[in-house]
């Protein structure tokens, strides 16, 4: 079983994901299906009837049945003759083959063992055990940037700046293997967690006790109306639950009588294609071209339109963006711009334009492999380009991070208590202001009744 994923840069990647394509399979089955009628038909294997099997590779693929016999061979020695028997096991020889044969054709396909594989779908879904702290490593040491709200972790009274030195007795060890360490945080929901903590703005060292929970992840958050009307809704990621909770926040901004849209989409790493497609839908009409996925074959094109019945929402809409953008985060930037539906605001996106197919393989592992790119409506690439705004806003890479903690704890509104769990004080968003003045502008302008935005 395959599923199509979109990934994401650094930590992550994240996905896109299409249904599994079923006409190779059913090609397949055509021919042999012709094949045992020409037998019954006492068809005799002449020349050509033997071209045509090779054709159909129903006999073995020399070039592949030399490689794994290579590939055996080599195996074997390694197994009798390295020095450290345990290292040198067929099993391990054999997935750390896998992921050297899967995790050098680019950064987007990788082989998944089975822990990696479980957690990979629960970032999908929106929802994993664990005690709602994001970390970092700095200098090998692991530090909290934030506690979701509402969580293990901020109810334990965990801040920002703190060191995780321990977990369940178990020291932290000085390593960058930050997806280790998320693993070790992780686990199934009403279990008992035990970190040490060290923070260093007082000095203390701090012993606590967490009961994990079910985690889940809003990708749509902040929705709320500004001055002159304008909308705000900001997404996270592209999840299952995206396209629902977009649809909420969209209703409820419309119902409160909003005369224009942002959609903030920076440090969005990407998602599921699907939820892409959802987010875009309500501003293109029925059978209107959102985006197409294009493998190495011709006949891989897939397309993926709108489906709202009624018509496309055509308020004037700004698109926020940064390096930090990327995948179905692209995929939605570019459907709007592209289509003049939107004005893009902020730095070039990420540039990750390519589709990645998840197999699931035995043991619980799986297999994330890149098969297609996709294009904008237009037929535009943006893989390793990325999108260019019309409205270029460049910030520092450390006002990018303050304001995604700023972005992240808007329930924290006393300028005094956000500068005391986050250690600055709040930011002008420069970003947020253009997009806010470029919307002015059109309105001033009575830029098209039918909401469309010339690039």
């Amino acid at each position: 079983m395959a599923t199509n994923s979109g990934g994401m840069p650094g930590e992550g990647n994240e996905p896109i994901y299409k249904p599994k394509r079923m006409a190779t399979l059913r090609r397949v089955f055509k021919r042999i299906l012709t094949l045992a009628v020409g037998v019954l038909l006492g068809v005799a294997l002449s020349v050509s009837a033997w071209r045509a099997a090779a054709a159909w590779h129903l006999f073995p693929n020399r070039e592949l049945s030399r490689t794994t016999a290579y590939l055996k061979d080599v195996m074997r020695l390694v197994n009798e003759n390295y020095v450290d028997e345990k290292a040198a096991m067929y099993d391990k020889l054999g997935r750390e083959a896998l992921h050297g044969m899967l995790e050098t054709l680019d950064p987007h396909s990788e082989f998944l063992e089975a822990k990696d594989n479980e957690e990979f779908e629960e970032d999908l879904t929106g929802e994993f055990g664990g005690v709602g702290l994001q970390v970092e490593t700095r200098q090998n040491r692991v530090i909290v940037i934030a506690s979701l709200a509402g969580t293990p972790g901020e109810r334990a009274g965990v801040q920002r700046g703190d060191e995780i030195i321990s977990i369940d007795g178990r020291a932290v060890e000085n390593s960058n293997n930050i997806d280790s360490l998320v693993s070790r945080l992780r686990g199934k929901p009403n279990t008992q967690i035990s970190m040490g903590i060290f923070r260093p703005r007082t000095r203390e060292s701090l012993s606590l006790t967490l009961v994990r929970e079910i985690i889940k992840i809003e990708s749509v958050r902040n929705t709320r109306v500004m001055d002159d009307g304008v909308g705000y809704v900001q997404l996270t990621e592209f999840s299952d639950h995206t396209g629902e909770q977009f649809f909420r926040a969209l209703e409820q901004l419309l119902n409160q009588g909003i005369t224009s849209l942002i959609i903030d989409l920076r440090n969005n790493p990407g998602g599921l294609l699907g939820a892409a497609v959802d987010v875009a839908d309500p501003f293109f009409r029925k059978d209107e071209l959102i985006v197409y996925t294009q493998g190495r074959k011709p006949a891989d094109r897939e397309e993926f339109r709108a489906e709202g019945d009624r018509e496309p929402i055509t308020l004037p809409l700004a698109v926020l963006i940064n390096s930090g953008s990327a995948s179905a985060a692209e995929v939605v930037t570019g459907a709007l711009k592209d289509t003049g539906r939107a004005v893009v605001v902020g730095e070039r996106s990420f540039g990750k334009g390519s589709v990645q197919s998840v197999f699931k393989l035995e043991h619980g592992e799986g297999m994330r492999l890149t098969t297609a790119r996709y294009y904008t409506p237009s037929g535009v690439s943006i893989h390793e380009k990325g999108i260019t705004p019309q409205v270029e806003v460049v910030m520092t890479a450390d006002e990018d991070t303050k304001l995604a903690w700023q972005r992240a704890r808007s329930d924290i509104a006393d300028p005094k208590e956000f500068k005391e769990q986050f250690g600055f004080e709040p930011l002008a968003d420069r970003q947020l202001e253009a997009a806010i003045a470029v919307l002015r502008g059109v309105r001033l302008l009575g830029e098209p009744a039918a909401g469309r935005i010339t690039p």
